[in-house]
């Protein structure tokens, strides 16, 4: 096991969610782990001490006071855990971690720790919709935090969106990717595109996509913390670049293809999940100005970039994206097979959680010899480690196959 033999210090903040500590301190555990639990008073509102203490074959610490032999208690749990996982977290935990207070010993802890965070939110709807928990949560992932993002459906208070705590199973794989597997890709040289492309009709205006850029930022950030050497090639997204990538801003389909050929020979992975523009628009200098008479538009193909790669992959393991609206799973075999990908991701955007801009996706694995494996929905964080998955996979497979 992965995780076997390390040590985790998990927080418990004071949220409905907090009874689901439970699960996930069983489950390290069950793999291995020496976990130590450290709770809020709020958390002792929905889960007994003594519950995580059970699991734990550890005490529940709780108070900054309480008297200790040797030691002072946040320096000394510091000091032991290789990882700190705050399950749930809730908008006030969050809060406190990005304006560095430390007034219990959850947040003391956290002040005092420099080994790898991972944070779980878990509240509200409106809560974590907030800007400025939103805030928050930005500027804790630009210091380096990690965050799984929550899942959405109906909540403990009755309203529906993002708000509930991360499953057990990708919490635990995401620990296993920063503690145990953050090195799974290193030497690998992976190229990544994200984002739509734009696509001039004069000086002013452009023709373009919904695509947000997510998904394909997503990967970039998997990748580099699961330790590739990470080169993404971005079309304009308001995002921020992924710390540890190498980000190429470009604008059109063209300037896209260009980027990825000059870094092609370079890689061993191509995961293409920029939504490129198919056609272009002979662009006129100035401003189109309005007319009475309709206006034409001749529209010229782009190059095909996912096509143009797989005729000349070699090696390579070349991953696409396709976002239908009907046939799924059929069409994105085709894709699979005319495009030369070792596998495509696809995804029905007309179905909800799955669509453009959001942070959530419902995708299908479709394979070039007709294999299709239909996943649940989940984060784009939690697709990009299985998309990363299939990566090792696909490479063994060439490997045993060359």
């Amino acid at each position: 096991m992965i995780l076997a033999g390390r040590r985790v210090i998990l927080g418990v903040a004071g949220g409905i969610a907090a009874y689901k500590a439970a699960e996930i301190a069983g489950t390290l555990v069950k793999q291995g782990v020496e976990v130590r639990v450290i709770m809020t008073r709020a958390a002792q509102e929905f889960i007994t001490p003594l519950t995580l203490q059970t699991i734990t074959s550890h005490e529940v610490a709780s108070d900054m006071f309480t008297p200790r032999s040797g030691g002072v208690a946040h320096i000394e749990a510091a000091r032991w855990g290789e990882a700190f996982l705050i399950a749930p977290a809730t908008a006030n935990i969050i809060g406190k971690m990005a304006a560095g207070i430390g007034d219990d010993l959850l947040s003391t802890i956290v002040l005092a720790f420099d080994r790898p965070v991972l944070v779980c939110p878990a509240m509200n709807v409106t809560m974590y919709k907030n800007p400025v928990v939103q805030r928050n949560i930005q500027a804790l992932s630009a210091l380096g935090y990690y965050f799984i993002e929550p899942g959405s459906g109906r909540l403990a208070c009755g309203e529906e969106g993002p708000g509930r705590l991360a499953p057990t199973a990708e919490i635990v794989a995401r620990l296993e990717s920063i503690l145990g597997g953050s090195g799974d890709l290193g030497g690998l040289k992976m190229l990544i595109t994200a984002g739509p492309t734009r696509e001039p009709l004069d000086s002013v205006r452009y023709i373009s996509n919904r695509s947000s850029g997510k998904m394909g930022y997503a990967v970039a950030k998997a990748a580099a913390e699961r330790g590739a050497d990470v080169v993404l090639v971005s079309g304009p997204v308001a995002l921020s670049p992924p710390d540890g990538v190498n980000v190429v801003f470009v604008e059109t389909a063209q300037e896209m293809h260009l980027a990825v050929n000059r870094h092609f020979e370079w890689c061993d992975v191509v995961v293409k999940a920029a939504a490129v523009a198919d056609y272009r628009v002979q662009a006129q200098p100035g401003k189109i100005k309005k007319g009475a008479t309709p206006l034409t538009l001749t529209l010229e193909p782009n190059p095909d970039i996912l096509r143009d790669l797989g005729e000349r992959k070699g090696r390579r393991v070349i991953i696409g994206f396709a976002a239908e609206t009907e046939q799924l799973e059929t069409r994105a075999v085709e894709k699979a097979r005319n495009k030369g990908a070792d596998l495509i991701v696809a995804n029905d955007v007309t179905r909800p959680g799955a669509g453009f801009d959001v942070d959530t996706n419902i995708a299908v694995f479709a394979y070039p010899d007709g294999r299709t494996v239909p996943l649940p929905l989940m984060t784009k964080s939690a697709l990009a480690h299985r998309i990363l998955d299939q990566v090792l996979d696909l490479r063994e497979d060439g490997a045993d196959n060359g």
